[in-house]
């Protein structure tokens, strides 16, 4: 019900930055908790990163904490994702997601929790 498209993947060396968008439904994107997943070849789905509907709460995955920063502008209905310090271990293809009616008291880590996906931007990082 709610279309998504990534943008801004590719290709970088360790050490360097990517910054993905996720372009959203207008009317509905402010009701929406928003997040990034991301999946590499053989490995199931796994959670990066949300933001909740009004921006107030951020939640990240360990392994990108500290690196990356979740962002979104409502009034543009746009959520981004800004990675730095990549490493080669965050090789993977990234989706946007939205989910309804989730709960800004918790966590949302899962990706069976959210109910719209995008296409999936790739990120590759050498060396």
């Amino acid at each position: 019900q709610v279309p998504l498209v990534e943008s801004g993947g590719g290709l970088v060396q360790a050490g360097g930055s990517l910054r993905l968008s996720c372009e959203a439904s207008g009317r509905t994107f402010s009701t929406y908790v928003m997040g990034w997943f991301r999946q590499a070849p053989g490995k199931e789905r796994e959670f990066v990163s949300t933001i909740s509907a009004n921006g107030g709460r951020t939640d990240y995955a360990d392994s990108v904490k500290g690196r990356f920063t979740i962002s979104r502008d409502n009034a543009k209905s746009t959520m981004s994702l800004q990675m730095n310090s990549l490493k080669p271990e965050d090789t993977a293809v990234y989706y946007c997601a939205a989910g309804q009616m989730m709960y800004q008291a918790v966590a949302h880590t899962s990706p069976a929790e959210f109910d719209y996906w995008g296409q999936g931007t790739q990120v590759t990082v050498s060396s």
